[in-house]
């Protein structure tokens, strides 16, 4: 395979629950409810559109990506979806996920990854994004040099973006308050 490829991963703690299952309404389903309908992602960055209703392993997303006043439209389809438990160094965990591969006209190539884990022993619930991607071939000149300059500024934007709404989404819904209604359709 040539070119360089990015690799990438982060975790970030959402809350504890009581050791054992996840509890019903509590921090993991709250978060498994939050990533199954792509809501971690801020719509000034990122924008996932997707029939609604569709299942999710197989589900074809266009992404409305921004930049400075600019869209980019980038299609991937979720190629994986993980509900286990798997044992880990600190304990037992009770894991639900899904990832995506950009597809054709995208602008980069890879696969990201959404997972809420939930440590059985401790109760620990936390959110973890991995991946790799590198860039595509972009015909555009102008739009090439663009991502050489801004596009992993943007993509690691985006992964640190996407831990704290989940924290804020995660706290608001723990605390009472209602959460932001998914918007149906893209704007205009």
């Amino acid at each position: 395979v040539e070119g360089h490829w990015h690799v990438d991963s982060g975790t970030t703690v959402l809350g504890r629950e009581a050791a054992g299952p996840p509890e019903d309404g509590g921090v993991w389903a709250t978060a498994c409810r939050l990533v199954s309908e792509y809501e971690f992602a801020d719509a000034r960055i990122l924008r996932g559109v997707y029939r609604t209703g569709s299942e999710l392993l197989g589900r074809n997303m266009l992404l409305e990506a921004r930049f400075f006043g600019l869209r980019f439209y980038l299609g991937v389809r979720v190629t994986g979806v993980l509900d286990t438990e798997r044992d880990a160094g600190d304990g037992p965990e009770r894991v639900w996920g899904w990832w995506y591969q950009t597809l054709d006209g995208h602008l980069e190539q890879g696969r990201l990854s959404y997972e809420v884990i939930k440590n059985l022993d401790t109760g620990l619930v936390t959110f973890r994004v991995a991946g790799y991607s590198r860039p595509a071939p972009i015909p555009s000149p102008v739009i090439r040099w663009g991502f050489w300059a801004f596009g992993r500024w943007t993509q690691q934007r985006f992964y640190r973006n996407i831990q704290a709404r989940m924290t804020d989404l995660v706290r608001t819904s723990q605390q009472g308050r209602p959460l932001p209604a998914p918007q149906a359709r893209p704007d205009g």
